[in-house]
C-alpha cells in the first residue's frame, strides 16, 4: 500500500510540475554536448578547419580552381526539376536547363519507369533549397534529393 501511495504521490507531483511548465510558456531544451561536437564536424569549416579555400570570387559569383583540387564523392543534395516517362522530354529539360544556368551541371537518370533530371552538386541543404526556390518558378516538380554528389576538395 506504502509503494502504491508513493508512485501515486510522485506521479501527481510530475502532471502538477509539466502543467505549471505548459501554463509558463517555458520551453526548456537539454542538449547533448555531442550535438555541438557533431554540427562544427558537419560544417565545411569543422571538418578541416586549415585548408585554404581553392575558390577565385568574380562579382558576386565564386568560381573554384579545379586545378588545384581533388573531385571527391561525398553524401549531399541536388534539385530534381524534371520527373517522367519520356525520354526526350528528360533530354530536353536537361538542355534547358544548361541552357538558363550554365554553372551547375544537370545529370539524367532513369530509374523504371521515369526519367529524372537533377541538378547541382551542394554539400547542404540549404543551397539546394535556394536553387529549388529560383526554379520553381521555371520548373515543375522541383524537389530537393539527398544522394551521393561530386565536389572539388
Amino acid at each position: 500500500m506504502y509503494k502504491k501511495g508513493l508512485i501515486l504521490f510522485f506521479l501527481m507531483f510530475g502532471c502538477a510540475v509539466f502543467a505549471k511548465a505548459q501554463q509558463s510558456g517555458r520551453v526548456e531544451v537539454f542538449k547533448d554536448s555531442l550535438i555541438s561536437v557533431l554540427q562544427a564536424y558537419r560544417s565545411e569549416e569543422g571538418i578541416n578547419p586549415s585548408l585554404e579555400k581553392k575558390t577565385v570570387s568574380i562579382g558576386k559569383i565564386s568560381v573554384v580552381d579545379k586545378s588545384k583540387m581533388k573531385r571527391v564523392k561525398v553524401r549531399g543534395f541536388r534539385v530534381q526539376i524534371f520527373s517522367g516517362a519520356s525520354r526526350n522530354e528528360a533530354y530536353a529539360e536537361q538542355g534547358r536547363f544548361k541552357n538558363l544556368y550554365k554553372e551547375y551541371e544537370a545529370y539524367v537518370n532513369y530509374d523504371e519507369p521515369n526519367y529524372r533530371v537533377k541538378v547541382g552538386d551542394f554539400t547542404s541543404r540549404s543551397e539546394a533549397n535556394n536553387l529549388m526556390r529560383i526554379l520553381r518558378s521555371q520548373f515543375d516538380n522541383v524537389f530537393v534529393f539527398t544522394e551521393d554528389v561530386y565536389v572539388y576538395r
